[in-house]
């Protein structure tokens, strides 16, 4: 029976393992947003404001990318000259990561563990030990944060914030950029007041482009001569040849008309 509970324990499992990787894994991603658009027509163009820190990351220009991505979607343009920008736009992005918040956790109490002791084996004898045990720790959790501030080129007038926090077990930084800057513009330019939960599915990866097939090389045809030769027209009877080859090493024949000479 106890065979019976474990075999079918596990084939639950495989299933819900399998469930899991039939697709990407939704983000849910903590969300506060704060607005004052008024006086700002849309759509918009913007320039995006990079500080001397970001410029000397060689990381940023993904974290870019994306903002910019996340900003198109909204109805935002990047401008093609900076001085032609209606917004500007900062952009802020934060990673780091540690163990998961838990009640009774206590960085001293969790982890291997050493001591000295007496040792008792049908009596108390005498000398040290050694023992040690584990305790287990929290998981260990990744935190990824976006950031956008939009001001109003003109008057430097802040005009949106917003702000999205993701912190999970896993993560994917192929990814999640591009979804929680997604989700920070949920709901642009009016979006819902106080702190929001925002759901998203990272985008599919893009299936490479078919490749042409190799070319192969087509022969070279040669023009070929398709004239006959003219015809030859046959000798009348009795006639000899003007010259012929000797036979058996003798005389060359000499025609009839120079004989007697």
């Amino acid at each position: 029976m106890f065979q019976r509970a474990f075999t079918a324990a596990a084939l639950a499992s495989a299933l819900l393992l399998a469930g899991c990787a039939t697709g990407p894994a939704a983000i849910t991603s903590q969300v506060q947003s704060y607005a004052s658009m008024q006086g700002v027509a849309l759509p918009s163009t913007y320039r995006l404001e990079v500080l001397p820190s970001q410029a000397q990351q060689a990381s940023f220009a993904r974290i870019e990318m994306a903002a910019d991505t996340a900003l198109t979607k909204v109805g935002l343009q990047r401008a093609p000259r900076p001085e032609q920008a209606k917004l500007v736009v900062q952009v802020g992005a934060s990673a780091g990561e540690g163990r998961a918040q838990h009640p009774t956790w206590d960085p001293y109490y969790y982890g291997p563990r050493f001591g000295w002791g007496l040792g008792y084996g049908g009596g108390w004898y005498s000398g040290w030990n050694m023992h040690w045990m584990m305790m287990d720790t929290p998981p260990r959790v990744y935190l990824r944060a976006v950031k956008l501030v939009l001001r109003d080129a003109q008057s430097q007038r802040i005009v949106y914030e917003t702000s999205a926090q993701y912190d999970e077990v896993r993560v994917n930084d192929d990814t999640i950029w591009q979804v929680l800057f997604d989700a920070a513009l949920t709901g642009f330019p009016a979006p819902p007041a106080g702190p929001r939960q925002v759901t998203l599915l990272p985008a599919p990866a893009e299936a490479p482009a078919p490749q042409a097939p190799a070319s192969v090389p087509l022969p070279v045809w040669q023009p070929v001569d398709t004239t006959l030769p003219p015809a030859t027209q046959p000798a009348p009877a009795g006639a000899v040849p003007a010259t012929a080859a000797p036979v058996n090493g003798s005389a060359p024949v000499r025609p009839a008309s120079e004989l007697g000479r």
